[in-house]
């Protein structure tokens, strides 16, 4: 495996994506619309009607861990994100730790939901069009469609997801506006965030759920090196992320109860949870509008695969491009600017698991889907409270000019939370899962056993490639960028000199 550095070429389509398509990005990959039909009405059956204070609960932690995130965010110039974070923070080890985590929690996520995707895709096509076809053919269609949009440009993806999270987040808004009109079941009330009705003994089990459904918005980080103005636009998308999620999913699970009443909520939720929201439409607006639920649940899972996928192929790109995975993976398409390898590599990866899954003639949904996912929820959040104890230390290792809140009341607070909501899903895994006890610890011990993994390869790394392990965490894309700019300016530029110098400004810095 060659150690040289990566040619010129070999480098993402900087510049590509402005706040809003970072946005579509890692919103579509909290899947709003699954979430809400498919997992809040459980949130409503557990915790009562005090359910949509849950996804504000949850929603105020992670703004919390958002601060400290991009108080960093301007120190850390690649698109790392977690591995970079936490080896900056907690030293190079941990680093190697987090990525192989991160790359292990994401694909286990992204190809879990195949499972739903098949799932719903074939249950919909036979409900609604009369075509017969198994799950697994279905979740070979989208996997192949997954693969061709990651293999095209990033902004053929941004396209793509923006409009079909418009389309899911634009029923859900329908459904709200009708049952809002309609003033309800038997009207309007708040008692959903009563605190009688929030510090109830589901209230545990709720977040456990909620903290799964923002799953995603943590990277707006690896989409550095293909935004404009980083600096700005990277904490921007994160805040703008996580404060819709946590609105919108205690908006719409609120709006929802008012569809039923209080007392009569929990009793859909509790006889026929996976038909609540599809009840609700044909209540109020109509059978039209619940055909085009059930399609656009399969959009929203299509979406969430997608942007899955290029978060994985970036992480995978960011590895390989500092030698600590094959080079190969880090290749760029010349063309389209995507790192086409890694979506090569991740397609096969996630069509040996589904054929797996098919062959064995598992279940899509509650094996293939909560088993696979599971994991994966568990590594992100574990890996978000690493990354606030991260932060942290950081910022008391080296000179700054941040507040204290935002360097140690934020993290501090944000990592104890997150542990704390990571040993929460691990308590209540048996929701996220309905497995045997056998199977949850064999789950929530491949956590632990992927991160000391990476550990391990970082120390064995330090030994025998010590050139490879001194570039850890180091790539500064920023200054990649600048490099190249000076040395092949525009031919047409009459002066690319004050340009340069204005882009050095905010490089000083001490990473």
């Amino acid at each position: 495996m060659s150690q040289s550095p990566a040619p010129a070429p070999e480098r993402l389509q900087h510049g590509a994506l402005g706040t809003g398509s970072i946005v579509f990005f890692v919103v579509a990959a909290a899947a709003p619309l699954t979430v809400m039909a498919g997992i809040a009405p459980l949130a409503i059956m557990i915790g009562g009607i005090g359910a949509p204070a849950g996804y504000l609960i949850a929603g105020v932690i992670l703004t919390v861990f958002a601060v400290a995130f991009t108080a960093m965010s301007k120190y850390i110039r690649n698109a790392g994100a977690f591995y970079s974070y936490i080896a900056k923070g907690l030293g190079k080890p941990a680093g190697l730790g987090a990525a192989a985590l991160a790359v292990f929690s994401y694909n286990a996520i992204q190809i879990g939901l195949y499972g739903a995707f098949g799932y719903f895709a074939a249950a919909t096509a036979k409900d609604l069009a009369g075509i017969t076809l198994p799950w697994w053919t279905w979740a070979g269609i989208g996997i192949t469609a997954v693969w061709f949009f990651g293999y095209r440009s990033i902004h053929a993806g941004a396209k793509i997801l923006g409009s079909l999270l418009i389309a899911e987040t634009g029923i859900l808004a329908l459904l709200a506006a009708a049952i809002l009109f309609k003033g309800g079941a038997h009207g309007l009330n708040l008692a959903s965030f009563a605190p009688a009705h929030i510090a109830t003994g589901g209230m545990g089990s709720v977040l456990a759920l909620a903290f799964g459904a923002f799953i995603g918005f943590e990277a707006t980080a690896i989409y550095r090196e293909e935004a404009r103005t980083p600096d700005r636009t990277v904490p921007r998308a994160t805040y703008i992320a996580v404060g819709f999620l946590g609105l919108f999913y205690a908006f719409i699970s609120w709006v929802i109860i008012q569809a039923f009443g209080n007392t009569g909520a929990i009793h859909a939720a509790t006889t026929n949870p996976a038909g609540m929201f599809f009840t609700a439409m044909t209540t109020y607006v109509g059978t039209w509008a619940t055909d085009a639920m059930r399609v656009l649940i399969v959009t929203s899972l299509f979406a969430a695969l997608l942007a899955f996928h290029n978060a994985i192929t970036r992480y995978t790109y960011a590895l390989a491009s500092e030698g600590a995975l094959p080079r190969r993976l880090g290749h760029i398409h010349p063309v389209h600017k995507s790192p086409y390898i890694a979506g090569y590599a991740q397609t096969a990866l996630a069509a040996a698991v589904v054929a797996g899954f098919a062959i064995a003639h598992a279940d899509p949904y509650l094996q293939l889907l909560l088993w696979v996912n599971t994991p994966g929820v568990i590594g992100i959040v574990a890996l978000q409270a690493l990354t606030a104890f991260a932060v942290w230390r950081y910022f008391r290792r080296n000179t700054h000019t941040e507040s204290a809140a935002r360097t140690v009341a934020a993290p501090l607070a944000a990592g104890i939370l997150l542990a704390g909501a990571a040993a929460l899903i691990i308590w209540k895994i048996g929701l996220l899962t309905a497995a045997s006890t056998t199977v949850n610890w064999i789950l929530i011990g491949s956590v632990p056993a992927v991160f000391a993994l990476g550990v391990g390869c970082a120390a064995r790394m330090r030994r025998r490639r010590p050139d490879v392990y001194a570039r850890l965490a180091t790539t500064d894309v920023d200054a990649e960028d600048l490099a190249a700019a000076t040395q092949d300016p525009q031919p047409m530029s009459p002066d690319p000199q004050p340009s340069v110098s204005q882009d050095l400004q905010p490089s000083t810095n001490p990473a």
